[in-house]
């Protein structure tokens, strides 16, 4: 019905003295019931690769509640399965973001089919704790570049400090996502460590760094680390490190530190930088 007409129905029902009867309401959608973990933990024993699919579906579609069957699928990754069950396995471990699954998820960044182990790393990300930790940093040495780039990146977006020296020796080989991670990561010596590495790299490499630390919260990295930075690139006495920091500039928030965005200022007057570079 149109509104035109809900709206003549009302007036004609208050005309005529009637009560209106109480709108339909939507039924509210009933939340997930809780899975069925010993009748997902059958199939997934049962050798059935369509029933451990079925299984693993049942499973992921069960949101929250599906992770009282994490356990059985665990157990699962530590007996293995074929490729196509393997991934999806992995994939709903990841999904339900169990610590407990790290462990199980491990030994699989060092597969011989690449989506298992590429499969496994992006699903410690999500598992975390350290056992995800220990494996990403094992990772970061492995002959896939997807996996060692998936590790690196993810190892920041942990907070996992301890891995900095992984990190700086992942740089030297020529991971660019681990300058990311370091610039996420580093406190002062390791900070002035990374810029030690200036021409060494690629320069857009070393700026994924250099951006994680400029653009840390001022409680996460003090005012001087950042000038000695900025520094540190104005020494570089490059046109693109003054493009950089023209771009660093633009973007620098309003209420953060005028002492950090004077000294770019300045950089960026120095080398005769501009945002965009030459565009």
């Amino acid at each position: 019905m149109t509104t035109l007409g809900q709206s003549l129905l009302v007036v004609g029902a208050i005309v005529l003295g009637q009560a209106l009867p109480a709108p339909a309401q939507a039924k509210p959608k009933t939340s997930q019931k809780s899975v069925d973990v010993a009748k997902i933990k059958a199939a997934l024993e049962s050798g059935d690769e369509q029933r451990m699919l079925d299984a693993l579906e049942t499973v992921a579609a069960a949101g929250d509640a599906g992770k009282a069957a994490a356990p059985p699928i665990e157990g699962l990754l530590r007996r293995g399965a074929s490729v196509k069950v393997l991934v999806r396995a992995i994939d709903v471990c990841g999904a339900l973001k169990q610590e407990s699954s790290s462990a199980a998820l491990a030994p699989y960044y060092r597969h011989r089919v690449p989506d298992v182990r590429r499969a496994a790393v992006k699903a410690l990300l999500k598992t975390k704790g350290a056992a995800a930790v220990k494996a990403l940093r094992s990772a970061l040495r492995s002959p896939d570049a997807q996996v060692r780039g998936i590790s690196a990146s993810g190892l920041g977006a942990l907070g996992a400090k301890e891995a900095l020296p992984d990190l700086f020796a992942a740089l030297d080989h020529n991971v660019g996502e681990a300058a990311g991670s370091i610039g996420q990561l580093c406190a002062k010596k390791d900070c002035e460590k990374f810029a030690d590495q200036l021409g060494k790299h690629p320069f857009d490499v070393m700026t994924s760094g250099f951006d994680q630390i400029l653009f840390r919260s001022p409680k996460d990295m003090t005012e001087d680390e950042k000038i000695r930075i900025v520094g540190r690139l104005r020494e570089l006495g490059t046109k693109d490190a003054g493009n950089y920091l023209a771009d660093v500039a633009d973007r620098w928030p309003s209420d953060w530190s005028k002492r950090v965005k004077q000294a770019i200022d300045g950089a960026v007057k120095a080398l005769g930088g501009k945002a965009g570079g030459d565009e």
